[in-house]
Parts: C-alpha cells; structure tokens; sequence
C-alpha cells in the first residue's frame, strides 16, 4: 500500500516507521519546513535507508519513507490510505482531497487496533476532559499490583503502535492488558476501535476549536465506549458521561458501573466514612459493598487528596475491578503510585502558607477541581484562553478567593470575569511576559497570604504565551517558591 502519514510529531514518526516496517510505501507530510521538521525528516529517512531488514513490524523489508515538507494540504498521488496525526483538523485540506478521491482517514490508534494479534492484550480505556494521565497511571499501578505485564500507553506519551507491534518479540514477554489513554482527538479517528471496559471522567468544553461544537467533542469522547465488552465506567456527579453510557452500542451483558464521590449504590464504587468501596463487582451488589482502600492509600505522603483525585482512584479501580483485579491489588497499586509533577504537587510551606503547583490545569474545568481543593487561596492565574470564558469559574470559586494574581496574554479575561463576580478580591495584574514574571508573581501572592492560605498555581489557560509548555511553567512557579524558602533561612 501507499500511505501518506499526516504529521511529523512523536506519533506520525512512530506510525511512519512502524508501517513502513510492514512493507507499505509511506509518504509523509508536514506543512512546516523549519530545522525541527528537516530534523526529523533526515532521521526517518536514514531509518528507511540504513535500517535492518527487520523493520519495526519484523515483516521483512521496508518499501521506504518519503517526507514532504511545507505543503501539507495537498494528497500525494496514489495514496490508499491516510494516517493522520492526532492534532490535524478534520477540516484539514489533505483530508477534504482524501474524501474526494475516496481514500480512508484514520489515526494512529486506529492502525493500533487493526494490527493486534489473535492473541493481543485487552484494552482498558481512559478519556475525559480532565483527569486521563493520572487515572491511566493509577490504573497502570494497580494492574501491577496485582501481578499482570501491563503498561500505560497512548495519549500518556508511548505510542500505542510500538507498543502493539513489539508484543512478544525478542522474547519479551507479551504484555497481558494495556491501560489506554486516549484523546478525542484519537477517538475522533479510530472508528473501529472495542475496548475490553473504559471510562469517561468527566466533560467540558475543550478544543472546540478542533471538533466545531461541545456535541461533536462529546460525541468523539463518547467512542469510547463502542463496543465495550465488560463495562463502560462514567462519572455519577456528571450526566452527560452517563448519557454517552446510554447512547453506545456495546456487547451483550456490558454493565454500566458508576464512581462517586458520595456513599455507592448497586453498580457503584465510591466512598464511605474514608473507605473506597466496591458496590459493583461484587456476589450481591444489592446488599454488600467491598473494601478496596482507604482514601488515605491515594498518593500517601502527599497529603489530604483532592477530591477530583479520589474521583480518578475510583475510575481507576472501577476498571481494575472490571478485569478481574483483587480488592487487595487495588490497595497496593494506589499506595505504589506517585502523580507526576504539576499536577497538584505540593512545593512548601513557608510562614504557614502552601505552595502548590497544578500548571497542569491548563483549562476551566482542570482549574475548577483544583481550587475546589482548598479553602482559602491565593489564586496564579492566566495565558492563553483558547477560546475560554471564566465566569462561571469565578462564580464557582469566588468564596474560596483571598487575592488573585494575574499573568499572561489573555489575562484581561479573567480580572473581568472576577470584576463582576468578585469585585471584593483584591487582585494584581502583572502587565509583562517576561522569564521574572513568574518570581514577581510568586512575591505578589505571598504578600496577599495569610497562615493558613494556599497560593495556587491553577493558570485555567495554556502556557505557550510565556513558556514553552505547562512544565516550564510548573518549574517557574517552583523555583520562584524556593527563592522564598532560600530568602527567609
């Protein structure tokens, strides 16, 4: 086959490789032609020239890779299929030839699924506006926990196509169930996708810039759940995960399984008196509920979790539970995981005040669940908007606010939204963008603390504005409470 790899990135490159390892001709197109594309497209290239016969797909040749640069909207003649990156829009011109010339668009997952073995490795799902990496890592954990080969794959950052196509080869050991990260994105392009059980944990409006409107977004989340053979895992205190429940086709005897926040009913996980319990995979489910953990077991050492964290535990353990995982394994598994940086990661304590770093809360939603957490704060906020509107953060968390301060391209945004929600909180707002912003920002919402308070770093924007990404971001906050702790010892 000729097939044309839209996209440059990690997975367009893995996807490239992987294909052409299987014997296909792979053209692949970028519309940038900058020293990072020439780069990446000299790398393939040698791959395709210089590598051993054995290809990543072990299919015994490679037929070659070509990269095009700087026309990324137009179909390479020939072409039988396209494998688009995960960011390229459906309205992309390429994709606009490809419909009228017949040629299928799918995803990198997509090939994923089509390529798996007869023996290949169930799939449990994770999806959700906010909240995926964490879930899909926990779970990861757990399933360790209970001694199975597994690994956290997808949207998470290891492309699921390398990990489908290195299944059981050099000896290794075949891995027994993946945990599965996936965009809407990626589900907006893996039409044939079934997972073995999945879980969406919650939306709001995100990337409608990409999808046209919050239905179709939801729509794409609600892929997920096609075709699911043992549970489709949706959030109790969000309606519209349980309406895409409702809406999917999914086989016979697959349970809707609810997780909450509050005490469970039948089918439900949830949480009683500290306690995680199980009132799903159990013998009688009207009547018993299983202890899986205390919610002490969630990141233990890092404090009281937040509560959209107890929430990712229990979707977590709701899928665990849904392959078969022991109660004893769900313990073990939470108490083994630690969250990555920037999600509300606590950086110090200083004069009685908490520093915490949430850079990760790069939209509304994210940022809503974060201030929700505490309960007097001094709020970081601001960059880039994506399109986003504030008030009804701002109503939400108005009562939690002790000062705000305010960085960032589209800060104007929400110093309005605080003037007609707010007007009480004093607020700063720092006119400038360079690298001491984030210092000047830190000593500003020290000044506005109290003993007691947490200053929180929960932007509800991008961060492309200021820093190269959310981490940067994330490090500069990081850095800028460690001057405090350096200053005052």
């Amino acid at each position: 086959m000729h097939i044309t790899v839209a996209g440059l990135g990690v997975s367009g490159s893995s996807a490239a490789r992987a294909l052409a390892g299987l014997g296909a001709r792979v053209t692949v197109v970028d519309g940038g032609d900058g020293d990072k594309q020439r780069a990446a497209a000299a790398e393939l290239e040698e791959w395709a020239a210089t590598g051993s016969a054995s290809g990543t797909g072990g299919a015994g040749h490679r037929a070659g890779i070509t990269v095009r640069l700087g026309d990324g909207g137009t179909l390479p003649e020939g072409t039988d299929l396209v494998v688009t990156s995960p960011g390229w829009k459906p309205t992309s011109p390429l994709f606009t030839a490809a419909a009228a010339s017949g040629v299928d668009v799918v995803g990198d997952v997509e090939i994923a699924w089509r390529l798996r073995g007869p023996d290949a490795a169930a799939w449990l799902g994770v999806t959700g506006t906010n909240g995926k990496t964490t879930t899909v890592r926990m779970l990861a954990s757990i399933l360790e926990a209970e001694g199975l080969h597994t690994m956290a794959v997808g949207n998470i950052g290891t492309p699921i196509i390398d990990v489908v196509l290195g299944q059981g080869k050099d000896g290794a050991r075949p891995y027994d169930v993946l945990a599965v990260e996936l965009s809407s994105y990626q589900l907006h392009w893996a039409p044939s996708l079934r997972a073995h059980s999945a879980a969406v944990l919650n939306l709001a409006p995100d990337h409608l810039d990409w999808h046209g409107s919050m239905e179709a977004y939801a729509a794409d989340k609600g892929r997920i759940y096609e075709g699911n053979t043992v549970a489709c895992v949706y959030n109790v205190a969000d309606k519209a995960t349980e309406e895409l429940v409702r809406a999917a086709d999914v086989e016979e005897g697959c349970r809707a399984i609810g997780f909450t926040l509050g005490t469970p009913g039948p089918s439900q996980l949830g949480v009683v008196e500290g306690l995680l319990v199980d009132r799903a995979f159990v013998e009688n489910r009207q009547k018993q509920a299983q202890e899986l953990a205390e919610v002490a077991d969630i990141a233990p050492g890092s404090g009281t979790p937040a509560p959209h964290n107890i929430a990712n535990a229990l979707a977590a353990a709701a899928l665990a539970r849904a392959f078969g995982v022991r109660p004893a394994a769900v313990r073990d598994g939470l108490r083994a995981f630690h969250p990555d940086a920037h999600r509300i990661q606590h950086i110090a304590d200083v004069d009685g005040v908490t520093y915490i770093d949430d850079s990760k809360a790069t939209n509304t939603h994210a940022a809503e669940a974060s201030l929700a957490a505490y309960e007097h704060i001094v709020w970081i906020a601001g960059g880039l908007a994506k399109g986003a509107t504030f008030d009804e953060l701002v109503q939400k968390s108005a009562a939690r606010l002790r000062g705000v301060v305010l960085i960032g391209t589209d800060r104007a945004l929400i110093r309005e939204a605080l003037a007609r929600h707010a007007p009480e909180v004093p607020v700063v707002d720092l006119d400038r963008t360079d690298t001491g912003a984030m210092s000047q920002a830190v000593r500003e919402a020290t000044r506005l603390a109290e003993p007691g308070d947490t200053v929180l770093l929960a932007p509800a924007c991008a961060s492309m504005d200021m820093f190269v990404n959310y981490n940067k971001r994330g490090d500069a906050f990081a850095d800028a409470v460690r001057e405090l702790t350096a200053r005052d010892h």
